[in-house]
């Protein structure tokens, strides 16, 4: 037996919003709109060096190298959609969805499969109309190298996958910046980092800002690590946190909390029958 040809990529995949909706109410108009639709993704996918792999009825499949390009083409999408969008009325408008993930695929022919694709697929059901959500891979890749807003959105379960995704959203348009930035200046504090008065920063506040960054990244990396966990350990790390806070709050003077936690302790250290599948 063969074995697939694989790659690491970065899939992009669209999905027109209502669509059903939009062909039963006009299906002449609703056609010539996607065909109109995707002559533009077409063109933004070609200017970003991505490759479309299949257009099944109202969705879009895309292919790039690049994970940082597969992102900006999907900003510039959903940007050009709502340009052609705003002269329409809003029972005409076709919006689309956009997901965005970065990982392992099969290849035969031109085609591509495996998880890499299907995660994509979930995640493009999970944005807003108009709106883009990528997995952590991708934002591993990307956030430090873009000019981006990127608000998490959690770890979420993926179906026919025994492993949740982190999700994060994409600041489209002129939300596109991170939260608390006037939409007016763009240009100047579309960066990735908190909003501030630009006319006056002190040397206290950009130490603090960047002592913040790590400390975040942290958090979420604890976090997505603590939902990564079985039952049994979530318990136990809960109980001897639970335990630990009580001391903290009560004084550190005196260590007790060490006491009470043994039975979760001893969770951690026996053979669990409950673990993830992996």
């Amino acid at each position: 037996m063969s074995h697939a040809k694989r790659r690491l990529a970065a899939i992009l995949c669209a999905d027109a919003v209502g669509y059903s909706r939009l062909m039963e109410e006009d299906e002449d108009g609703t056609l010539d709109r996607l065909r109109a639709c995707r002559g533009a993704i077409g063109d933004l996918v070609a200017a970003r060096d991505g490759r479309i792999v299949n257009t099944w009825g109202d969705a879009v499949i895309v292919e790039f190298a690049s994970v940082v390009e597969a992102v900006r083409c999907a900003v510039d999408i959903q940007t050009d959609l709502a340009a052609r969008n705003a002269g329409l009325p809003a029972d005409a408008r076709m919006a689309f969805r956009i997901g965005i993930n970065l990982g392992d695929v099969m290849v035969e022919g031109d085609d591509i499969y495996g998880d890499g694709v299907n995660i994509a697929a979930r995640l493009q059901q999970a944005a807003e109309p108009g709106g883009i959500v990528i997995s952590g891979p991708v934002y591993d890749q990307v956030h430090a190298k873009l000019a981006m807003g990127f608000d998490p959105l959690g770890v979420k379960a993926v179906k026919n996958l025994s492993e949740p995704v982190e999700t994060y959203r994409v600041r489209v348009g002129g939300a596109n910046a991170p939260a608390g930035v006037s939409h007016g200046r763009r240009s100047r504090e579309n960066r990735p980092r908190r909003a501030r008065d630009e006319r006056h920063v002190s040397a206290e506040e950009m130490a603090d800002d960047a002592a913040m960054r790590p400390a975040g990244r942290g958090v979420r990396a604890l976090w997505s690590w603590y939902g990564r966990q079985s039952a049994r350990i979530r318990t136990a790390v809960a109980g001897i946190g639970f335990f630990f806070m009580l001391n903290l709050f009560t004084g550190l003077d005196s260590l007790w909390f060490y006491w009470p936690s043994i039975p979760f302790f001893l969770m951690l250290l026996s053979p669990g029958r409950d673990r993830r599948r992996h």
